[in-house]
């Protein structure tokens, strides 16, 4: 009996060895700071400003999809032991961190997904943020610090062993893009906002449909979703090449295929890209005419 006790000793002593390893080097990658080199624009305050801020969060950038209608924060992934994954309240009310950020704060997370501790943000679509100019995110600050106050506690973000072991591997890589980004690049000043392919792209990228569909936009399995989503469809030519102009804005709008079909909203934000305006629409639609022709899913 005291052999036997020996070792399952030693054997609860390994199993504990390994869970304070996984811990260990799993808080480790998850707090690794990344450097980053970016200037902060001038943050407006004119009306004009703050409500382009406003279409930017809501019809475009889409920040709404994840933070909510009120920026008051919401629970993204509830699915301990793998992870509690919040996205926050972005106001200055209790609970939030609006009041505690600086514009630069605001900015690294924007543009580069960092947190101020200089960590990677988990969801946080900065490979398409880091696109945006310095008027549009300016006014996206703007906007951020103006609006109301949102009284909404929220849970700490939490990871499992089962997340904790799925980050050691790899597995939850693209969780945190900023992990993968160039974070010193020189950015092309945006075009200006017009009915063209050039704006129609500038769109494409910060309002997130490269992000789903693909840096080619040809669909597949969108990147960081629970494996029940349905793929993200193929936006080139080789998919909706038949679309008209119409047909566009009918999709975007009203969240119907030319066929008759419903578009799942729960992998296509019908509720924001119907709030784009018609210059808006036209150039993204422009633009995916001049989209090389690709096989669905090569993303």
């Amino acid at each position: 009996m005291k052999t036997l006790g020996k070792i399952l000793g030693g054997i609860v002593l390994v199993c504990l060895m390994i869970l304070a390893s996984i811990f260990v080097f799993s808080t480790q990658k998850l707090n690794s700071r990344i450097e980053y080199s970016d200037a902060s624009p001038p943050i407006p305050s004119d009306s004009a400003s703050i409500e382009k801020g406003r279409h930017l969060a809501t019809a475009i950038a889409k920040c709404v999809d994840c933070h909510g209608a009120d920026l008051g924060g919401q629970v993204m992934i509830d699915g301990l032991p793998m992870a509690r994954v919040i996205a926050p309240n972005l106001t200055s009310g209790e609970g939030g961190i609006g009041a505690a950020r600086t514009d630069d704060d605001f900015l690294r997370a924007i543009r580069h997904g960092i947190a101020p501790t200089g960590r990677a943000l988990a969801i946080m679509p900065s490979r398409a943020y880091w696109h945006m100019g310095d008027d549009d995110v300016g006014a996206l600050v703007a906007y951020l610090r103006k609006v109301p106050p949102v009284n909404r506690e929220l849970p700490a973000q939490s990871w499992g062993l089962v997340g904790r072991v799925l980050l050691l591997k790899g597995d939850l890589d693209d969780m945190f893009e900023a992990k993968a980004m160039d974070h010193v690049a020189r950015r092309s000043a945006p075009p200006a906002a017009d009915t063209t392919a050039d704006y129609g792209r500038y769109l494409a990228e910060i309002g997130g449909c490269t992000s789903c569909h693909g840096a080619t936009l040809s669909g597949g399995p969108i990147p960081g979703a629970p494996p029940d989503m349905k793929p993200a469809a193929n936006i080139t030519p080789e998919g909706i090449g038949s679309w008209t102009e119409a047909d566009f804005f009918k999709a975007l709008r009203e969240g119907m295929r030319p066929n008759g079909i419903a578009i799942d909203t729960l992998s296509m934000p019908i509720p924001m890209t119907r709030l784009m305006t018609d210059l808006e629409t036209r150039a993204l639609y422009l633009y995916l005419k001049t989209v090389p022709p690709k096989a669905a899913g090569g993303r």
